[in-house]
């Protein structure tokens, strides 16, 4: 799938990759918790990753790092939906707005978001999959292994790339079956989320396969710990890790980067595409 709509405009994703940029306004996310949890913080922050190229904005309400604690339908409504109306309202930009529950992801439809990214591949809310196909947008279908508390104890496949890739069929399938347009389907191999280091790296090698399911792949690497662990950095040094994986990504056939980093991103994706119109 060489197109994605979303926002009212139809993006060719043969020409030119797209940069999510990441605003988490939780007191808890991995890399930048509690950072953007004031309205005109996270307002400001926005407004640098739109002017250093970001095509979508992806608001999380709850971190869904390893060990993270749920909080209530409730609590991520108050964080997320002010934010979404707030950016849809000051910013010529695409929101997306990461959540696994269903009523956060209407509501924030109605506020003006143009897609839902679910780190949980539509498994935790049964509602989701027809919550999106009503509205009509995108959704990014993730893989994990199960909920934050539990998910890197569940690393035991007996071949993480093919377990995966089945996983994103049947999820696909399923969004399929509950209505949402194939043309609106991204596919996440959820890098970090309940997979050893190895098995990420394993994963990313092998990108090519996802990528041949006839939907566009998502990569989420940006600063996580299979980078840290392998360079053995701290998460504020980890954008050379960052960009090498994005790059082997993009030659495998990924071109959705979700990141920290908008900057770096968008000119790495502007150098490779670039380099693949060069005769």
């Amino acid at each position: 799938m060489n197109r994605l709509a979303f926002g009212g405009i139809s993006h060719d994703l043969t020409a030119r990759s797209l940069i999510m940029g990441i605003l988490n306004i939780t007191p808890d996310s991995f890399s930048d918790g509690g950072r953007f949890m004031d309205t005109d913080t996270a307002l400001r922050q926005a407004e640098i990753m739109v002017e250093q190229g970001a095509d979508i904005i992806d608001i999380g309400g709850e971190s869904t790092r390893p060990g993270a604690a749920r909080i209530s339908v409730e609590e991520e409504i108050r964080r997320v939906t002010p934010m979404v109306r707030a950016i849809k309202c000051r910013f010529d930009v695409a929101v997306s707005v990461d959540t696994v529950k269903a009523p956060v992801a209407s509501l924030s439809l109605a506020e003006g978001a143009d897609m839902i990214n679910d780190v949980s591949g539509l498994q935790f809310d049964p509602d989701m999959a027809s919550a999106v196909a009503q509205a009509g947008v995108p959704v990014i279908i993730m893989h994990t292994s199960g909920e934050p508390e539990v998910m890197q104890k569940l690393t035991d496949y007996s071949d993480v790339v093919e377990s995966i890739k089945t996983f994103l069929q049947k999820q696909s399938s399923i969004a399929l079956e509950n209505g949402i347009k194939r043309d609106k389907i991204i596919v996440d191999i959820g890098i970090g989320f309940g997979k050893t280091v190895e098995q990420n790296f394993s994963l990313i090698k092998h990108l090519r396969q996802f990528c041949e399911m006839g939907y566009p792949v998502l990569l989420g690497a940006s600063r996580k710990s299979f980078i840290g662990n392998t360079l053995n950095l701290p998460v504020d040094e980890r954008l050379e890790g960052t960009l090498a994986m994005q790059t082997a990504a993009y030659l495998a056939g990924a071109r959705i980067f979700r990141v920290h980093d908008v900057k770096e991103a968008r000119r790495t994706a502007d150098l490779l595409e670039a380099f693949y119109r060069a005769p």
